[in-house]
């Protein structure tokens, strides 16, 4: 789990460092995340380090690089 969790961090990345800062909806539809719950697994294994900012912006999240 942990190496397909880390794969789904890189597509994240590789999306906000294409695009810039996108809203979740639009993250997972740019990385090609399958599911909300790979979207935010890969997003939790980016924010422990510290690679990305999460904002809320009406009812939903941005997330950006740092």
């Amino acid at each position: 789990m942990n190496e397909k969790v880390g794969t789904i961090a890189g597509q994240i990345w590789n999306a906000l460092n294409e695009n810039g800062a996108l809203n979740t909806k639009d993250l997972k539809k740019a990385a090609k995340v399958k599911n909300e719950k790979e979207l935010f697994l890969g997003l939790g294994w980016l924010l422990r380090e510290d690679k990305v900012t999460v904002t809320e912006a009406e009812k939903d999240f941005v997330v950006a690089l740092n």
